[in-house]
C-alpha cells in the first residue's frame, strides 16, 4: 500500500466529505430506499431502482475516501522552506509564448484541481518542476503539444 503524499487542508477537504456521505447522504439513501419499497411492486419501481444506484455510487465513493485517508501521509506545507521547488509549492510561471502568468501548487492526486491552480504532483507540468529553482526554464510535454515557461517565484504557504 503505498502512501498518499497529500496537504492538510486536501487532507481535511476528504475527511469532510467522507463524513458528509457517511452521516448525511447514507441516512438519506435510506429513506429513500424505505419509501420507494412502500410504493409495491419493485420490479417496476423506477424510485427504488434510482436510489439503490444512488447507495452503489455513495458507498463505492465512501470505500474510495477511507481507501485514501487510510494511506494519507500528510505533509504540512507551512513547514517547508527553500527555494527548490518540491511537493507543496506555490510556483509561479510564465508562458515562454504568451507571456501569460499563471501559479500552481503542487499537491497530491486526490486534491488536484487545474482550474484552481492546484496540480498533481503526478502530472506532466509537477513533474518538469520538481527540483528546479526560480529563473529556470521547463519545457512540459502536454497531451497538446510542447510549452516552455519560465519559472518566477517559488513559494511555500
Amino acid at each position: 500500500m503505498d502512501k498518499v503524499p497529500m496537504t492538510a487542508a486536501g487532507y481535511a477537504a476528504l475527511d469532510t466529505e467522507l463524513r458528509h456521505r457517511q452521516q448525511t447522504e447514507r441516512p438519506r439513501i435510506i429513506q429513500a430506499i424505505a419509501e420507494a419499497r412502500s410504493h409495491g411492486d419493485l420490479s417496476e419501481n423506477a424510485e427504488y431502482h434510482a436510489a439503490k444506484e444512488a447507495q452503489s455510487l455513495n458507498e463505492g465513493r465512501i470505500a474510495e475516501l477511507e481507501d485514501k485517508l487510510s494511506r494519507a501521509e500528510v505533509i504540512d506545507v507551512s513547514k517547508l522552506s527553500g527555494n527548490t521547488i518540491k511537493f507543496g509549492a506555490t510556483v509561479t510561471l510564465i508562458d515562454e509564448d504568451t507571456e501569460e502568468e499563471k501559479a500552481y501548487q503542487i499537491v497530491g492526486e486526490p486534491e488536484a484541481d487545474a482550474k484552481n491552480g492546484r496540480v498533481s504532483i503526478a502530472s506532466p507540468i509537477a513533474r518538469a518542476l520538481i527540483g528546479k529553482k526560480a529563473g529556470d526554464t521547463v519545457e512540459v510535454k502536454t497531451p497538446g503539444g510542447g510549452k516552455s515557461y519560465e519559472i518566477l517565484k517559488v513559494a511555500f504557504v
